[in-house]
């Protein structure tokens, strides 16, 4: 019996936009999960605080941090992540094939242009639950909600509290996917030159990917983060932050060049484990709902949907 030959490699263009938006689900869900307590530490190191909370902070900083509470504000990102990495895995795809990204050879370009497009559509739903998350993962935080933390935050500083830092989250989103996702399939490819499936590939591919990107947009981080904690904050100075250039000459006068590095490693190491988990679920859930094989003998004579 003449043994069925799949060609992984067209998985992008035969598979549906709904297969990759479920696929993609998957992959948020399981790559912001797996790294929540990491991310945790990470907001709590970029957090700027006021100088007359230097004493609490350090004394606060003696106490043990619990397990729990480094998961505090998870479901938060369970319920924006699954819609948003759908919505953007999707995208991406659609993107991917559009700029040619699919064609034999190496294509950097195409592949950070449909990242660069991938990201507008996932920043514009996440922003929200990514507000609510990072004021849940603070050390004096006292939210036992994403509900009552969004109704919070609503109350005392509007709906556009939940969208300040989007134009700074894209400015880093943007070179930080572009990035990932044109350094991914250029690893994958470099790596499995094939291009069949193989999670070892996607896994060191994805690390690789992941923190060369989160290594370069750090400082943008730090700035986000700021922008987004604002609320919290008893400094009246970062309380009325209104944007990115007041964020930015903030932490150049408390911290010098070396205040946008804050949090460097718990980022890297965040990012570094997360990508290769979201690439190798993404590229797993792509095969297991592969479009039914096709023989060899046929393929020659079938018109790929």
């Amino acid at each position: 019996m003449e043994e069925e030959e799949y060609d992984y490699e067209s998985l992008g263009g035969n598979t549906s936009m709904t297969q990759n938006a479920l696929a993609g689900a998957m992959a948020g869900i399981a790559e912001h999960c797996a790294m929540y307590p990491v991310d945790s530490i990470k907001t709590r190191m970029q957090v700027i605080q006021s100088t007359a909370k230097t004493a609490a902070k350090e004394a606060a900083a003696q106490k043990p941090t619990t397990i729990r509470n480094l998961w505090r504000g998870v479901n938060s990102v369970v319920l924006g992540a699954g819609p948003a990495h759908a919505l953007h895995f999707a995208t991406y795809e659609y993107c991917r094939e559009y700029f040619g990204a699919t064609s034999d050879g190496h294509h950097p370009l195409a592949s950070a242009a449909a990242g660069a497009c991938a990201t507008l559509a996932h920043d514009a739903l996440m922003n929200p639950f990514d507000v609510v998350k990072q004021r849940m993962q603070l050390r004096e935080s006292t939210f036992r909600s994403i509900r009552e933390c969004a109704r919070s935050v609503y109350s005392k500083e509007g709906f556009a509290a939940f969208y300040i830092s989007l134009p700074t989250t894209l400015v880093m989103s943007i070179p930080f996917q572009s990035i990932q996702f044109s350094t991914y399939e250029t690893f994958r490819k470099l790596l499995n030159s094939d291009g069949h499936y193989d999670p070892k590939t996607h896994m060191i591919a994805g690390a690789l990917a992941g923190t060369i990107a989160s290594s370069v947009t750090t400082p943008m981080d730090v700035i986000k983060t700021l922008l987004q904690t604002r609320g919290t904050s008893t400094d009246p100075r970062i309380q009325q932050v209104a944007g990115f250039k007041e964020a930015t000459a903030i932490i150049m006068e408390r911290y010098g060049l070396m205040g946008f590095f804050r949090g460097f490693k718990p980022r890297v190491l965040t990012h570094m484990p997360s990508a290769a988990i979201s690439w190798s679920v993404y590229e797993y859930f792509k095969w297991i709902i592969k479009p039914p094989t096709i023989s060899s003998e046929k393929k020659d004579n079938t018109i790929s949907l």
